[in-house]
C-alpha cells in the first residue's frame, strides 16, 4: 500500500509500505479520512519516542476490506470510525472500567502503524460502525470525545458561565459540548480572532482576545467581579494553564484537557487561590469510559447525526496523503491559519 511513513521528526515520506498479516482479531480498513492531532504535531518538534520508521494517524474513519477469521460482530463493507486506543484489559484501571487510565495499553498512530495510510490494520473491538455518516464526520468523533470526556466529568451545572482558553479543535468541540449541557454562558479565550469569529458562530456568548484586551478585567466585568464557575483550559499554554487559576470563583471548577508542554512556574497569587478560593481542579485524559469506547464516544455519532454536534464546520485545510509532510509542515512552520487539518488517503 502507499502510506505516509516517519522515519524522524518531521520527515515523512510518501513510499510503498507492507503493514503486515492481518492477524485473526482484526479488521483491515481502508482509510476515507484521517486528521492530523495537535499531539502529532507536538512530537514532530521533541522527540518521537516509538519504534521507527512508523505511520502516524489516530483520529480516522473509512470501511472494512478484511476481516480477520475469528471476527463475528462486523462485516466487510461496514463504514466505521476508529478507536485508537487499545486497552490492555488486565490491569486495575481495565477491571474498574477506567479505560482512559490503563498502564500497558497499545495506541494506533504512535504504538503500532496508524491511518495516514491507504489502509490500516486494527482490532475488530476498536472500531466504531457509523451508518451513514460522513466520512470527515466520522474521523472526528475521536477529537469529540477527548472534548465531551473534559465536559462530562468536570460536571456542568445548567446556569454555569464557563470560561473555555484556546478554541482550536478541541476548544470548540468543548464549547459545543458545554451548550449542549446547559450552560449559561460560554466566554471564549484565544489569541486567534478568527477561531474567537467561530466560536460566536458556534453558540460562544462572549469573547477575550488577552492580545487586545486585558483578560482579567473582562472577566471581572463579565462576572459582577466573582469570577467564572468553571475554566477549562484546552490550549496547552503554560500561559494559559495558569491563568485558568486566576479567574475562577471561590469553589468554582478548573479543568485541564490541554496537554503541557513545558515546565509550568505558578505565581503567588495563582497558586494561593487554589486553597484560599477552594478550586476543584481536574485534569483529563483521553476519551474512554465503560462500557468501552464510552458514552463519550456513542454520544457523539448521536448527537452528530441529530445536528446537534458540528464536526465538519471545523475542517480548515485537506491534503492527500502524498502531501502529508507538507500539511505537517504549514502546521508547524504556521504558514497559515488552521484549525482541523485533514489527511484524505483515498480521495474518493
Amino acid at each position: 500500500m502507499k502510506a505516509a511513513v516517519l522515519h524522524s521528526e518531521n520527515q515523512i515520506v510518501f513510499q510503498e509500505f507492507e503493514i503486515g498479516e492481518l492477524k485473526p482479531d482484526e479488521v483491515k480498513v481502508k482509510v476515507m479520512a484521517a486528521g492530523i492531532c495537535g499531539s502529532d504535531t507536538h512530537k514532530m518538534v521533541s522527540k518521537w519516542k516509538y519504534p521507527l520508521p512508523a505511520i502516524m494517524g489516530h483520529e480516522f474513519a473509512g470501511y472494512i476490506v478484511e476481516k480477520g477469521k475469528d471476527v463475528v460482530h462486523v462485516e466487510v463493507g461496514d463504514r466505521v470510525a476508529g478507536i485508537p486506543f487499545v486497552p490492555c484489559n488486565d490491569c486495575e484501571y481495565c477491571f474498574r472500567g477506567q479505560f482512559s487510565l490503563c498502564e500497558n495499553h497499545g495506541m494506533v498512530g504512535s504504538k503500532s502503524f496508524g491511518a495516514f495510510a491507504e489502509y490500516v490494520n486494527i482490532p475488530a473491538k476498536n472500531v466504531l460502525p457509523i451508518g451513514d455518516m460522513d466520512f470527515e464526520d466520522a474521523a472526528m468523533i475521536e477529537p469529540s470525545a477527548v472534548a465531551l470526556h473534559g465536559v462530562l466529568n468536570i460536571h456542568p451545572q445548567i446556569g454555569d458561565v464557563v470560561a473555555v482558553f484556546g478554541v482550536g479543535t478541541i476548544g470548540i468541540l468543548a464549547l459545543q459540548w458545554l451548550k449542549v449541557a446547559g450552560v449559561k454562558e460560554i466566554i471564549a479565550i484565544d489569541i486567534s480572532d478568527k477561531k474567537l469569529q467561530d466560536a460566536i458562530a458556534l453558540g460562544c456568548e462572549r469573547t477575550i482576545n488577552p492580545l487586545k484586551e486585558n483578560l482579567l478585567e473582562k472577566i471581572h466585568e463579565y462576572t459582577n467581579g466573582l469570577g467564572v464557575d468553571i475554566a477549562i483550559e484546552c490550549a496547552g499554554s503554560k500561559i494559559t494553564q495558569e491563568q485558568c487559576l486566576l479567574i475562577t470563583r471561590k469553589q468554582g471548577k478548573v479543568g485541564y484537557l490541554g496537554i503541557a508542554y513545558s515546565d509550568i512556574n505558578l505565581s503567588e497569587k495563582a497558586f494561593e487561590n487554589i486553597f484560599r478560593r477552594e478550586l476543584k481542579i481536574n485534569g483529563f485524559w483521553n476519551s474512554y469510559s465503560a462500557p468501552f469506547p464510552g458514552k463519550e464516544w456513542t454520544n457523539t455519532v448521536e448527537y452528530v447525526k441529530q445536528g446537534k454536534i458540528k464536526l465538519k464546520e471545523l475542517i480548515s485545510h485537506r491534503f492527500g496523503l502524498e502531501d502529508t509532510q507538507q500539511a505537517f509542515n504549514m502546521i508547524i512552520n504556521r504558514e497559515e491559519e488552521y484549525n482541523k487539518v485533514m489527511i484524505v488517503p483515498n480521495g474518493e
